[in-house]
């Protein structure tokens, strides 16, 4: 299948998660501020209920009082039941005005508070979106400059490797010549250091700009394990680690970025040998699902604590106290993965081990 270069991510961009974040904190506040609302007017309105009640049995108490000083005549009694309906009439018509009232100057304080609300909110996107564009032509700057140091940075380093290895094709026989190929060794793995920095560097600046490039194709996975263990069994060995790895669960070929999802496996397998003490082992494994297919990289290190699993795939973020890398590495692998349409995740238990695992959506077959 031919290849393609893919300029956008598929996850949401972090403009837009900011955006949704800022939404929903603002409908959190304005449910906040209406439950807040609504409980001070309940409240107001008990204690005018409870006032009101207080003043009828008041009145009624010395209708009462005043009902039982003497006998009324016939015409006084209707006389004065009369000037008593006349006087609730009219308390019920000043409490109906009261009400009235109280309820206009509630929804004139709502009506201010809503336009208190829009101005103050506008006044806070604009002050975002200045603050956006001063940050993208920060952005654009960095880049920019990270570009043009990088592909210096990339031929020194070029120039420092050749010269290495010059020095180990020709080093004299003897014990001269020895140290200067044990230098000369040496300087190649800190060269190799130096380029995976600056490659990490690299591509987090296109993740962060969206412009991460993937070149599909129809990729044999036998062969992405096969390179795999001819990178890390050396490692492994020297470690005293069984590295082994096992995809006869899944078809001969699969759709995929060969060069990004190895960069991923590799990731991985590296993190696995960094915490696996010697006698232990690190498996990489693939099955086939239903339209994808799910790599895995099991250790049998100590597992990784509840509390940072949450975190690990955070950039600069590193569980060790090894400062040998940049902590990109699983930023990088989870945005890969992501841009192929897929997902990565852990599982792990303290003094259990780790599975790192991610999938890869595929076409369908014909």
């Amino acid at each position: 299948m031919p290849g393609h270069e893919r300029k956008d991510r598929p996850d949401v961009s972090q403009r837009e998660q900011t955006d949704e974040s800022l939404s929903v904190e603002r409908g959190k506040t304005d449910a906040r501020i209406a439950r807040k609302e609504r409980a001070t007017e309940d409240e107001a309105d008990e204690v005018l209920r409870v006032a009101r009640q207080v003043a009828d049995q008041v009145v009624q108490n010395a209708r009462d009082h005043a009902d039982s000083a003497q006998a009324p005549s016939a015409a006084a009694e209707a006389r004065v039941d009369g000037e008593r309906a006349r006087a609730d009439v009219s308390l019920e018509d000043q409490r109906s005005d009261a009400d009235a009232a109280l309820k206009e100057l509630r929804a004139e304080r709502a009506r201010y508070l809503s336009d208190f609300l829009a101005v103050e909110r506008e006044a806070t996107d604009q002050d975002m979106s200045r603050e956006r564009d001063f940050a993208d032509r920060l952005v654009s700057t960095r880049d920019d400059l990270l570009a043009n140091v990088s592909h210096d940075i990339r031929s020194l380093l070029g120039g420092l490797g050749l010269n290495t290895a010059l020095l180990l094709k020709h080093a004299p026989e003897g014990p001269a010549g020895d140290a200067m190929r044990r230098y000369a060794s040496a300087n190649q793995r800190l060269v190799a250091r130096m380029n995976r920095m600056v490659n990490d560097l690299l591509d987090v600046t296109s993740i962060d700009a969206g412009t991460i490039s993937l070149l599909s194709d129809e990729v044999e996975v036998n062969k992405l394990f096969r390179d795999t263990l001819e990178a890390f069994g050396p490692v492994a060995s020297a470690k005293g680690i069984t590295l082994q790895a096992d995809a006869s669960a899944v078809p001969f070929r699969a759709h995929l970025d060969s060069g990004r999802v190895l960069q991923v496996i590799a990731n991985l397998v590296s993190n696995a040998l960094k915490f696996t003490p010697s006698g232990g082992r690190v498996s990489i494994r693939a099955r086939a699902e239903k339209n994808e297919i799910v790599f895995s990289v099991a250790d049998t290190g100590g597992g990784i604590p509840p509390a940072e699993r949450k975190n690990i795939f955070e950039r600069f973020r590193q569980l060790s106290k090894d400062r040998r890398g940049l902590g990109l590495g699983l930023h990088i692998s989870k945005s890969i993965v992501e841009a192929h349409g897929g997902k990565l995740w852990v599982e792990s238990e303290p003094g259990s081990g780790s599975t790192f695992s991610f999938s890869l959506p595929q076409p369908p077959s014909d």
